[in-house]
């Protein structure tokens, strides 16, 4: 577990090199007093660990641009992958003050170290080729551009890579089931293609996608909170919404995707997870996570690894 004295964390995301994992994740100031500040208060901390559960802070590795900058308001959740040319490359969420955070597009930095960030401009926004697919900023629709959380990996079926991220479709009449997961390709990890979103539907919002693939079928974790919910979805999951972990499923990484079936992967309100981020660490699948609320109060730390397994029926499950 990873709990700092002066600052909360949340979302994370993680890289392992030469034995050494190093977690990337939001962190915002306890002096702001309310937890909920720090969403708009945030920078990204750095720690490193050789077994995900005994971590040494090493500080603050990233912050918003300079003004002006499409990510001089906020830089929010993101992922880190190690590139053919052998630098690091984050993918990140980016906002602005001159859109009052109201859009969301994905940035991009390269390290040779995995603590000096160098940015390089915006790697994704809704714009061209395919940005159809997507909603903008409808004011008394929803309330933002939803681009955010990438999640970056090499194409399984292909050349080149993949980034999922938290998006919003237009398409759907009730907003409460405009949520999406999105996509976008790229041969490079420079110039990115819009692509239709892999799923949509049943939430408002449908956050921090994660892909991974495990025992013959392909999953997608996400997390939503209990007022992102729908009435299409309430109605074929009886009891009150949940703020929670749940997944996706497909036989090919192509899809078609599916809601996993049954209850909630991880719903427990006390500690209260949110934030899902697969690792795989000496061939165990690894579920990373933060704790937002514990015994009522807003708690921000880092929790220990739980591992994942499949059930007889396929369905992805806690291994407790």
């Amino acid at each position: 577990m990873l709990e700092l004295d002066d600052k909360w964390i949340w979302d994370s995301w993680y890289a392992e090199d030469q034995g050494l994992w190093h977690a990337f994740f939001l962190q915002a100031d306890k002096s702001l007093g309310d937890p909920e500040l720090r969403h708009w208060n945030v920078t990204y901390g750095h720690a490193t660990s050789r077994n995900l559960a005994d971590w040494t802070y090493n500080g603050t590795v990233f912050a918003p641009a300079e003004s002006p900058a499409f990510d001089d308001y906020t830089t929010w959740t993101g992922s880190v992958v190690r590139g053919e040319d052998g630098l690091w490359h984050l993918f990140y969420t980016g906002t602005s003050h001159a859109e009052d955070g109201l859009v969301q597009r994905i940035g991009h930095a390269t390290s040779t170290d995995l603590s000096n960030w160098t940015r390089q401009g915006m790697a994704l926004e809704r714009s061209g080729p395919g940005s159809d697919h997507y909603e903008g900023h409808v004011p008394g629709r929803w309330k933002d551009c939803s681009m955010r959380d990438p999640w970056v990996m090499r194409d399984p079926e292909g050349s080149g890579w993949l980034m999922f991220f938290t998006a919003r479709s237009p398409l759907p009449e009730d907003p409460m089931e405009g949520g999406a997961i999105g996509l976008a390709r790229s041969p490079d990890l420079q110039s990115w293609t819009l692509e239709p979103p892999i799923f949509t539907g049943a939430f408002a919002e449908i956050e921090v996608p994660t892909v991974f693939e495990k025992d013959g079928r392909w999953f997608c974790l996400f997390c939503t909170p209990a007022n992102a919910w729908s009435e299409a979805f309430k109605a074929t999951h009886p009891g009150a919404p949940v703020l929670g972990i749940h997944y996706l499923w497909a036989d090919a990484i192509s899809g078609p995707w599916r809601m996993g079936a049954g209850p909630f992967m991880d719903s427990s309100t006390d500690p209260a997870h949110y934030a899902p981020r697969w690792v795989n660490a000496d061939g165990r699948d690894l579920l990373m996570r933060c704790i937002l609320s514990e015994g009522g109060e807003f708690r921000g730390v880092l929790d220990d690894p739980v591992e994942l397994a499949t059930d007889e029926a396929g369905r992805l499950v806690l291994s407790r």
